[in-house]
């Protein structure tokens, strides 16, 4: 057994189980598998679905997109089996943290759940942002003149991500059942909007824009050393374009299409019936965002060639309707964007909020932070708190220029809960399991290599950065998680405890 010195302490399921059940910091189980597979459509299904596959078309692998969407689904797909497994064994909240902390110890669970903290934060202020820039095109498109800044003295803030962050906030402090329900709305219009966009292209496809369907290498003009896979910059290769090691970057650049599902998992603490719900609605929701994303990058790529495309300042599946031109479907795709990024945005800030609960509740955090609303049922005060920081950030700054950071945080998480399943199942085979990954330790090991594969594809830079919060987080775990750790504290009475007569 670890000592309470050992900085791979680790948390035993029956102690995370028993920690859900402290009255002060309790969440409500109310969350059904409808709800878990529509969280995880929400949050995959956004803006990223009429650009993401445009964008990485144009700039990385032509028609060749397609294939990158399939290697990134696969390798979602076997993550999200090992994430279904840790939840249904372990319905608590946290996600790839608390897994980890039962599997691989405390210093690796607070690294994993400081990425987890960069990653939904991150994401939550982008989308803010980003709805607040599709907020404006929206009134531009519909003839409305109305500015999303306002003047604060010296400071322009844009209202738009600030209301809508405040709304949200407000609905997942008052319950996240209700939340729930808000969010099932609004993602049926968006994928309902996103099916009529998907069939109305269609009618635009050539089959001639598929050839080259992998075009060649080329030199990619203007792109920095740091701005290429860090594979190709450690081989010091020069920064280029399609061609195979296209497909790669595309697959990685991609996968931030599939972010959500591992949101998903920190809702674990409030499904109901867990070891059956998880596993239905992690898995159902990703089969229909698989389908939704592979359907529209085969139009957007049919409808145009990835040439006209890559000339394009901002390529997205508007571009594609304006060069066929069929304008309409530029205010369709605005409506659905606003809709779909409205729901991306609610998940995201409901997982922010339960990373930090768990880490809060085992004192990595302070314990202050975990308090749950003797009404509502719900940690209020930290999501208010949250919601001010998101809100702030994406106000007030450029943090879409860090949209990597988000995908190298999610893949992170990924690798560890990969490899936890196999570490977890040999030390407790006795635990009862809801769903178990087949073929194991094969099939886990695979996806953690596969994830780390996908993370040697992001830019240099983004490493660089990485590097940069993974220090800072190893100091604040340092300086004050050590410490102030419930398990440590515990460790540390039970020998005493043990020798008194």
């Amino acid at each position: 057994m670890a000592t309470s010195t050992s900085i791979f302490r680790r948390k035993s399921v029956e102690d995370s189980l028993a920690s859900a059940e402290d009255p002060d910091r309790h969440l409500k189980r109310n969350l059904t598998a409808w709800d878990l597979a529509i969280m995880g459509v929400a949050v995959a299904v956004g803006a990223g679905i009429f650009s993401v596959g445009a964008t990485a078309a144009a700039n990385y692998a032509g028609p060749a997109v397609i294939l990158s969407f399939v290697i990134a689904s696969i390798v979602c797909a076997l993550a999200i089996m090992c994430y279904a497994e840790f939840a249904s064994t372990l319905p608590v909240a946290g996600s790839a943290y608390t897994f980890s902390y039962a599997s691989m110890g405390e210093f690796v669970a607070w690294i994993i759940g400081w990425d987890l903290i960069l990653e939904m934060l991150l994401a939550a202020a982008v989308i803010a942002k980003f709805w607040g820039v599709y907020l404006s095109d929206a009134f531009g498109l519909f003839g409305i003149d109305v500015p999303t800044t306002l003047e604060l003295g010296p400071v322009d803030v844009e209202w738009g991500p600030v209301v809508i962050v405040a709304i949200f906030t407000t609905l997942l402090a008052i319950g996240t059942k209700l939340s729930a329900r808000v969010n099932s709305v609004f993602t049926i219009i968006k994928v309902g909007i996103t099916v009529f966009v998907i069939v109305a292209g269609f009618f635009y496809v050539n089959a001639a824009n598929y050839s080259p369907f992998v075009p060649p290498s080329q030199p990619a003009e203007g792109a920095s050393s740091l701005e290429q896979p860090l594979t190709a910059f450690l081989l010091g290769m020069d920064p280029s374009m399609y061609g195979v090691m296209g497909i790669l970057s595309g697959a990685a650049l991609v996968f931030f299409a599939f972010i959500g599902f591992d949101v998903v998992a920190t809702t674990a603490e409030e499904a109901h019936e867990p070891q059956r719900t998880i596993p239905r609605g992690i898995l159902g929701g990703l089969a229909v965002v698989t389908v939704l994303y592979i359907l529209v990058t085969i139009v957007v790529t049919g409808m145009v060639s990835y040439t006209d495309l890559a000339a394009s300042d901002s390529p997205s599946l508007t571009t594609a309707f304006v060069l066929v031109g069929a304008d309409w479907a530029g205010r369709i795709i605005s409506v659905g964007i606003l809709v779909g990024l409205t729901s991306v945005l609610m998940v995201l800030l409901l997982g922010l909020t339960r990373v930090v609960f768990a880490m809060s509740r085992d004192g990595l955090l302070p314990r202050g932070m975990s308090r749950t609303s003797p009404r509502f049922r719900t940690p209020a005060r930290l999501q208010i708190g949250a919601g001010i920081v998101v809100a702030l950030i994406a106000g007030l700054s450029d943090v879409e220029l860090l949209e990597e950071m988000i995908n190298i945080g999610t893949l992170s998480a990924f690798v560890l809960v990969s490899f936890g399943v196999p570490i977890l199942r040999r030390r407790r085979p006795d635990l009862a399991r809801g769903f178990k990954v087949p073929w194991s330790p094969a099939l886990p090991i695979i996806a953690g290599v596969a994830c780390i594969w996908l993370m040697l594809n992001l830019t240099a830079l983004t490493w660089v950065r990485f590097a940069v919060w993974l220090v800072i987080g190893v100091v604040i775990y340092a300086v004050y998680s050590y410490r102030h750790s419930v398990a440590g504290r515990e460790q540390t009475d039970e020998p005493a405890t043990a020798r008194t007569p």
